[in-house]
């Protein structure tokens, strides 16, 4: 069967651009979008085996549609440079790969593909067209499926008629009518005001067309009739611009689409010439000039042998245990601490073999049991963290984590949001997975499937996990993060699911009684709010809330939405002098949350066979290296505040007599940044031991000690944390309620007196600039594509990420380091003592009262030799009977 795959290149390109970390090649020419678009070129050319492929680009800014509304697309920022000068190598790279591509002036690529997949579904052929813009939704039928990108060209989501009707409840050509009531930003189509998707789709499920939608208004009411009567042309006009014009002059031929594989003589100069040396390693030429290997094979994927594992095979598993390379272990459930177990497999370079749960706790898988707990057994795998708890909770011990393709793909590339494995297999050029909803289902529809078709599935995930690992060890071995991957975070990923399994012990009767407590407090506040007011009302609507507060009460309208008035924190706080009713309602938005977040969410969390909560650790989240909590979120308990305090009250010790104790580290992230800027006044004010804030403010207001009062002290305070988090004198402006005048002047000031910090800005904004990423002293690696993007605000944010990154992520190291080391410590000395939670820059343990005075001393002489710096690092510790009274 003929297939056509239909590309387009724009959008293809531009989302590319903004997916992919910069990249140059030696003589300095961009190729960040050409190699994602490569990639996912070849990945496709893989999967999907086209006959004939075109890629279609514009031609010019000017089409036909400017004719009837010169405003089309006006709102578009300029091409950046960085990616205008891509789009020839694009287009000699498409020729160097026998890819024909075509432009036509005063017409789009959505136009030419609208008219050439018109053309192949007419005679009977299959077409893929792959875009990022649904626009081209309404050109699919039976035979032409739209693939649109998501994650910013990492996946494509297939459309076809009946994913159309399941996903928007419309045929395909609705979705003209669906852009012409809600029109299209990106092309500045204008469709009518107040109508978005919901709307549109509502509009349409009820009448079918914009023309059926404009003849049936006075079935309409209020704003939305006014407005589709007012704006009724706007709709037709917008509905014209975005229907795909299907009889463009295409003067490309069926045989001229024809692709006939990559062939070597062609295709390797130019990957030579764009230095795609990952790419070129992909590409196994097969000595006939034709590409083999994962880029076009002439066959499918070769079947697995996969052993599904029972008493007659447990011989020859056993036997092999010493040759294992990697395992993948499937577990249904998003919380591992509650996740379904649903089989492993475990694989040699030529063999898999599966095992059922049921078969893995009978007793006869022994020898695996065993294996699966040896520490001294290197074990490859895909989140071993997760499969660590996942095993746990089935009485199974896991150890031996050495190499994490998830934390591995973690550490090469922080801000790349899909780390799943499929993702990943992709990105390696590896035989692609078959989806887990093919599988599984999705949703309601989810079913584990019979043993054959589940050992098939996971083995290809432990095939994929096996052909990773080398490649991403040559990656880690590059960028220099050997020692950061081995050394620090899969060490850590153990401490983390030891810490997990032990939990923290929560006194449910306390629990309860805070909760009482603050529903009084509420009641009492909901009480005074309506007094004020004059009438009861809903407290948790916005739009009942501006109501009262601006047109019953006459405040000042400091910001308004779309659907009326703003009733945010930032708005309240602002509004907070006005009327005490103003502070009443921060309190109770304060204390619902406490409610409902702590309160009721932690009684749901505690495991009733432990008594205890067991959060999750993410260690791969943060693009700064920062743990994140779930299953409960530990890290986000409010402190600031007394009743947020007061949570940490019901965290208890699990042991009787037990204390909790905390240790954090005072300012860590400043002690950074002096180190790292090697500016002399922060320096000296650590050295001395100094208080910070007081420093800063001798040095920005000339003053000596004795004359920093309070208001000095907390404006240096925030300019402080201001520069660890990104400065701006927006922000400054708004967290001392000053003009923008004053914070930027007060910046300067900052500046002059730590010059050694400005020339640390200015010197990493640079290096960004050329390197295309920042660096934390363990080699923690950020990319930050956008630190060259025409666009200013997108490259004033890079710029501050530049700044704040090596900061906060050394930080964030640091702290990861002293839980390496304190783990070593507590099994060095024997000490029965327990670490529990992480929580930003506080360690959290509990400690038999014979081991306190121990604990006390050896906590923060851990934590403050972590790392060497140029300025002590500083640990403060306390302790208590639960984590309240440790604070």
């Amino acid at each position: 069967m003929e297939k056509l795959i239909l590309i387009d290149g724009n959008s293809i390109i531009y989302r590319a651009f903004f997916a992919m970390p910069p990249l140059t090649n030696s003589s300095g020419l961009h190729t960040n979008a050409v190699y994602g678009f490569t990639n996912m070129l070849l990945r496709l050319i893989q999967e999907q085996q086209p006959t004939h492929i075109l890629v279609a680009f514009d031609a010019g800014k000017e089409t036909f549609r400017h004719e009837g509304y010169q405003d089309y697309k006006g709102g578009r920022e300029k091409t950046p440079s960085e990616l205008s000068e891509q789009f020839p190598l694009m287009r000699e790279l498409l020729e160097s790969f026998g890819i024909a591509w075509f432009e036509l002036p005063g017409y789009e690529a959505d136009d030419i593909i609208g008219t050439i997949s018109k053309q192949g579904e007419e005679s009977g052929r299959e077409v893929l067209v792959v875009t990022g813009d649904k626009d081209m939704l309404q050109v699919v039928s039976d035979k032409v499926t739209v693939a649109l990108t998501r994650k910013g060209i990492s996946e494509v989501e297939p459309f076809g008629p009946n994913e159309i009707e399941e996903k928007y409840g419309l045929r395909p050509l609705q979705i003209i009518d669906l852009k012409g009531l809600m029109g299209d930003a990106s092309d500045n189509i204008p469709g009518v005001p107040g109508i978005g998707e919901k709307t549109a789709l509502k509009l349409l499920h009820q009448f079918g067309s914009v023309e059926e939608v404009l003849s049936h208004t006075d079935e309409l009411k209020g704003k939305m009739k006014e407005n589709l009567v007012n704006h009724a042309e706007d709709a037709r006009m917008s509905k014209r611009l975005a229907t795909i014009f299907r009889e463009v002059p295409v003067e490309r031929s069926w045989d001229d689409m024809t692709f006939n594989g990559l062939q070597e003589e062609t295709a390797v100069p130019t990957l030579r010439k764009l230095e795609f040396k990952s790419l070129l390693e992909r590409l196994s030429f097969t000595g006939t000039g034709e590409a083999g290997g994962s880029a076009a094979p002439a066959e499918p994927a070769p079947e697995l042998d996969v052993t599904i594992v029972d008493s007659a095979a447990m011989p020859a598993l056993t036997e092999l245990l010493p040759e294992i390379g990697s395992l993948y272990v499937e577990a249904a459930g998003e919380n591992p601490h509650h996740a379904e177990l649903m089989g492993m497999v475990l694989s040699t370079p030529d063999r898999h073999f599966y095992i059922s749960p049921q078969f893995l706790k009978s007793g006869e898988a022994e020898s695996v049991v065993a294996w699966l707990g040896n520490e001294k057994i290197s074990k490859r795998g895909y989140d071993l963290h997760r499969i660590d708890l996942a095993l746990h909770w089935e009485g199974i011990s896991f150890a031996g984590a050495y190499f994490d393709i998830q934390l591995a793909a973690y550490l090469l590339d922080p801000t790349e949001n899909d780390q799943t494995l499929s993702a990943l297999t992709a990105k390696y050029g590896i035989s692609r997975l078959v989806s887990d909803d093919e599988v599984y289902g999705k949703g309601a529809k989810f079913k584990v499937p019979d043993d054959a078709t589940l050992s098939s599935h996971l083995a290809r995930k432990s095939d994929s996990i096996m052909k990773i690992v080398p490649l991403q060890q040559a990656e880690l071995e590059k960028n220099e993060m050997k020692s950061l991957f081995y050394e620090l975070e899969m060490p850590l990923s153990r401490i983390l699911a030891d810490m997990e399994k032990q939990g923290i012990a929560v006194n449910r009767e306390d629990l309860t009684e805070l909760g009482k407590e603050f529903e009084s407090q509420i009641s009492r506040l909901v009480l005074q709010i309506y007094e004020i007011a004059g009438v009861e009302f809903n407290l948790n609507s916005p739009k009942q809330l501006g109501e009262i507060l601006f047109d019953k009460l006459g405040l000042p309208v400091i910001k308004k939405t779309k659907t009326g008035y703003s009733t945010d924190a930032e708005v309240l706080e602002k509004l907070a002098p006005y009327n005490e009713i103003v502070q009443y309602i921060l309190e109770y938005r304060q204390l619902a949350k406490l409610q409902s977040t702590y309160v009721e969410g932690l009684l749901k969390e505690i495991r009733s066979e432990t008594g205890k909560v067991h959060t999750y650790f993410r260690q791969t989240v943060a693009a700064t290296g920062r743990l994140s909590s779930q299953f409960p979120n530990l890290q986000n308990i409010p402190i600031r505040m007394e009743e947020g305090r007061k949570i940490r009250k019901v965290f208890v010790p699990s042991e009787e007599g037990w204390l909790i104790l905390g240790a954090d580290y005072s300012q860590i992230e400043l002690r950074v940044l002096a180190h790292i800027s090697g500016d002399e006044g922060l320096m000296e004010a650590f050295q001395h031991d100094m208080d910070i804030h007081t420093k800063t403010a001798m040095d920005v207001f000339g003053v000596s000690a004795d004359q920093v009062d309070a208001n000095m002290r907390r404006s240096a305070k925030a300019v402080n944390f201001g520069i660890v988090y990104g400065i701006s004198d927006y922000g400054l402006s708004q967290n001392l309620n000053i003009t923008r005048k004053e914070a930027a002047r007060f910046i300067d000031q900052y500046f002059d007196a730590f010059q050694g910090v400005r020339k640390y800005m200015d010197d990493i904004v640079r290096d960004a600039k050329r390197d295309g990423y920042v660096k934390t002293l363990l080699e923690r690696r950020r990319y930050l594509p956008e630190i060259n993007a025409s666009n200013f605000n997108l490259r004033s944010f890079a710029e501050r990420t530049a700044m704040n990154t090596p900061i906060q992520g050394t930080a964030a190291d640091i702290i990861k380091l002293a839980m390496v080391l304190m783990d070593e410590a507590l099994h060095t000395h024997g000490l029965k003592s327990r670490m529990l939670l992480q929580v930003h820059d506080e360690l959290v343990f509990e400690v038999p009262p014979e081991e306190l005075e121990a604990m006390t001393k050896l906590v923060p002489e851990t934590m403050e030799k972590a790392l060497q710096l140029s300025v002590p690092l500083k640990a403060e510790v306390s302790s208590g009977v639960n984590w309240y009274e440790a604070k």
